[in-house]
């Protein structure tokens, strides 16, 4: 109120005192432009000043005016159309989780030019028509993916490769996977679908050189990898013999088998699993002697009733100075039904064959394997025992019987009617 007053008094002021100069000194202005003049007192031109300013001012704010309502229907466009496209969003990733795939892509597809994240609808519909099978519009849309957001591509290739990887396209796969390794060495999901990819390819050497990784970063359990990591280089060692030349000799595939050997991680180097692969290799590469001195080693560094029983399929250098190192294990290990086997072929071997029946026959009597009464009923019939040794060949059978269900007993034939009449006639 008092603002307002004190207002008055200086609009009064300030007329009082412009209207005594204009009585005072009226002025004079005069314009001249080309052959027009005008002539003008000054406190006309000012008040025309005044009148021209006000009128523009007003209307430059009706303009402005006339235009806020067109500005507010364009926002008001935009928000209904980002209302519908999450609505179609949200629809179309729900009809992605039921499996209908035709209306999802659909969805997807007509909402993400107006979505606030077009990436989700580009990646979910392209999963969409890769469900249907439709492989050039899957493709097509993570292109779109990539134009809209070109700083999502670990995100967009990841789709990619889970993509590829389902048709069965492992090679491209692999490339795109290397490539995210490149872009995000330490992410492990990309970590975990090139090791899926290298098992799928069969690429143990790749594979190798990415467990490390696997284990520093906790891709998998510690058991998952250590099985992995088993069956990769057992793998390795399976297919150095195939990897050599034809023509190659018994020496160059010993060379390459003891290489592949000794690059197996310690941890691997005492595995009975892979000992008993480098044997199996060491006797196709026609090495067997130095696999009888390998697996001798073995054994003696740590017993293992199944190497105990390999040991007695090699064919060392010398027979008789394998069996008297199988002997020499007796000491320690005298109910051992594996090394009484082993004894037992070694013996034939030695064609001692009164020991070898005894050594099978000890080794039956701690524990029935199958593979003993084959053993002994073949030893038996070589001797020309054809008795026992089919007494022998039916307990083993009887053994591997046990878990056959019982055969229904035949009913008695009834007796002939008819004969029997036949013969009260007579």
């Amino acid at each position: 109120m008092k603002r307002l007053f004190l207002l008055l008094l200086v609009i009064l002021a300030s007329g009082a005192w412009i209207g005594e100069k204009m009585v005072k000194d009226p002025g004079y202005v005069l314009i001249s432009y080309d052959e027009s003049t005008m002539e003008t007192s000054l406190w006309v031109l000012l008040v025309i000043l005044s009148i021209g300013f006000i009128a523009l001012h007003i209307a430059v704010n009706i303009f402005f005016k006339a235009r806020l309502p067109t500005e507010k229907f364009r926002e008001w466009r935009e928000r209904r159309g980002a209302r519908q496209a999450h609505g179609k969003t949200l629809k179309g990733l729900l009809a992605l989780s039921e499996g209908k795939w035709w209306q999802a892509q659909r969805l997807l597809t007509q909402a993400a030019d107006s979505s606030d994240q077009p990436l989700i609808n580009y990646l979910a519909a392209a999963r969409a028509a890769h469900e249907q099978r439709e492989d050039a519009a899957a493709d097509e849309l993570l292109q779109k993916a990539r134009n809209s957001v070109p700083q999502a591509e670990v995100a967009i290739s990841i789709t990619q490769v889970q993509i590829q990887l389902e048709r069965g396209q492992l090679e491209p796969c692999l490339t795109a996977l290397l490539r995210l390794r490149r872009l995000a060495p330490k992410h492990t999901y990309v970590m975990r679908l090139l090791k899926d990819v290298y098992v799928k390819l069969q690429d143990w050497h790749g594979l190798t050189n990415l467990i490390p990784e696997l284990r520093k970063h906790k891709v998998l359990k510690e058991e998952e990898i250590a099985a992995l990591e088993q069956t990769c280089y057992s793998e390795l060692l399976g297919s150095t013999l195939a990897k050599l030349p034809a023509e190659a000799d018994n020496d160059t595939r010993l060379q390459a088998l003891t290489k592949e050997w000794k690059s197996l991680p310690s941890s691997l180097a005492h595995d009975k699993a892979m000992i008993q692969r480098y044997i199996e290799q060491l006797i196709t590469a026609g090495s067997e002697e130095k696999a009888e001195s390998f697996l001798r080693d073995q054994i003696k560094r740590e017993w293992d009733e199944d190497l105990v029983n390999l040991y007695g399929r090699v064919k060392g250098e010398d027979a008789h100075k394998q069996l008297e190192v199988a002997k020499g294990w007796l000491k320690k290990n005298p109910d051992s039904a594996a090394l009484k086997l082993t004894l037992g072929r070694l013996a034939m071997r030695n064609e001692q064959w009164g020991k070898a029946v005894d050594y099978m026959e000890e080794s039956l009597a701690l524990e029935k394997r199958p593979e003993t009464y084959n053993e002994l009923t073949r030893l038996l019939q070589h001797l020309g025992d054809n008795k026992r040794s089919l007494s022998v060949m039916q307990d083993g059978l009887a053994l591997m019987g046990n878990d056959l269900t019982p055969l229904p007993m035949l009913a008695p034939e009834e007796p002939n009617k008819e004969k029997e009449k036949e013969s009260s006639n007579s």
